[in-house]
């Protein structure tokens, strides 16, 4: 629990976005889906996504933390002050869940299914 295992970039202009990853840095950009593109940033680096930022966390960078289970993540986290800006949702194969830790930063939760 709490292995750092992803990120996330959100942008209102995502397409530009992974234009620009994939010249500067050579990342592989998967195909689109519901306005989120896989990035492979190589063999043994921590791989993401980039994805069309919602209103009211327009743009920024989330890092994804693994946790054993979602809802008692989110509990400690309210308890420490952090902000929970979406709740837990369903994925194929994980829920996801984000937060705000008490100075703003966008953290990511995965439970793997």
């Amino acid at each position: 629990m709490g292995k750092v295992v992803g990120f996330e970039i959100s942008s209102q202009n995502p397409k530009e976005a992974t234009k620009f990853y994939q010249e500067v840095f050579g990342w592989n950009i998967g195909e689109e889906n519901w306005d989120y593109w896989p990035v492979s940033t190589g063999e043994t680096s921590i791989n993401g996504g980039i994805a069309k930022g919602p209103s009211d966390y327009p743009k920024g960078t989330r890092i994804q933390i693994e946790v054993d289970c979602i809802e008692t993540a989110l509990e400690k986290a309210k308890a420490s002050g952090a902000m929970v800006v979406r709740e837990k949702m369903e994925f194929e194969t994980f829920f996801l869940a984000y937060l705000a830790d008490p100075t703003g930063n966008g953290i990511g939760l995965i439970e793997k299914k």
